[in-house]
């Protein structure tokens, strides 16, 4: 009798390990990539698309993933930080702005990005891109935006402690990016900061980083430190930067003002 138990309780634990691997394979492809949908997850594993799902609709109740809001890739959330060295702290502001952009969207049809610095650059980390018909960019998740020609890095720049500020400076003057060079003239840098902490939000107006298009940000600051950047884009033949100001800056501001972070 315990023969015949053992028997047929090895098929079933076979099963069960098989099942538990797969689900730490997909947990694992997750924190490799960063960011994936679950059609990547399946081609990447070469699993059938329903055992992803299923794995990933499990993985998400334990609270070990987080789907976007905005694009559907998941994420691996502050569970799974023991899991390894690919938890990003962004994943944290992404996961409490993703709804708050998500209802932006309904409002201000033109495409919100949500960005937090990374070695001297701002990372794409939520974007309502992919949901916007005035798109025309695709893909920005993950995208690295400069500091000094971008709305997002002149509205962390501008609200981060004059320390930090220093530190992110003297790494681009090292960088020495030629297109950066004209913003690192002193004079201009800083009277763009000035400017940028007199209003409240940063602006990127005349063509720098994409002559097509202009922007908005907005900082994310809780007791002094910037946890990201909200930043709204449109075609700029479409807007002038006054239209722009007056429809999308307080909309922004009550944003980031509402976006739960912990501090």
């Amino acid at each position: 009798m315990s023969k015949e138990r053992t028997r047929t309780s090895q098929p079933r634990q076979s099963e069960g390990v098989r099942a538990f691997k797969r689900g730490l394979d997909v947990l694992q492809e997750i924190n490799r990539s960063g960011g994936i949908r679950a059609g990547d997850v399946a081609r990447a594993l070469d699993l059938p698309r329903p055992t992803v799902y299923r794995l990933l609709e499990t993985l998400e109740e334990l609270g070990y993933v987080a789907r976007s809001a905005s694009d559907d890739r998941f994420r691996v959330t502050r569970l799974a930080l023991s899991l390894g060295d690919g938890y990003d702290p962004g994943v944290v502001i992404c996961q409490a702005a993703a709804p708050y952009l998500a209802e932006l969207s309904k409002t201000l049809v033109w495409p919100v990005d949500l960005s937090t610095y990374e070695n001297a650059a701002m990372v794409v980390q939520e974007t309502t891109h992919s949901r916007s018909p005035l798109s025309i960019d695709r893909g920005m998740i993950g995208k690295r935006l400069p500091m000094l020609r971008t709305s997002a890095g002149r509205a962390y720049l501008a609200a981060c402690p004059a320390r930090e500020r220093d530190l992110i400076v003297s790494h681009l003057r090292r960088i020495d990016e030629a297109d950066d060079r004209p913003f690192l003239d002193q004079g201009r840098l800083d009277q763009m900061i000035a400017e940028t902490q007199a209003r409240g939000y940063a602006i990127r107006s005349e063509g720098e980083y994409n002559p097509k298009t202009a922007s908005i940000a907005v900082p994310i600051v809780r007791n002094g430190a910037v946890y990201g950047c909200i930043s709204i884009i449109w075609i700029r033949s479409a807007l002038s930067i006054e239209e722009a100001t007056a429809q999308f800056v307080s909309q922004l501001q009550e944003t980031a003002a509402a976006i739960p972070v912990e501090v």
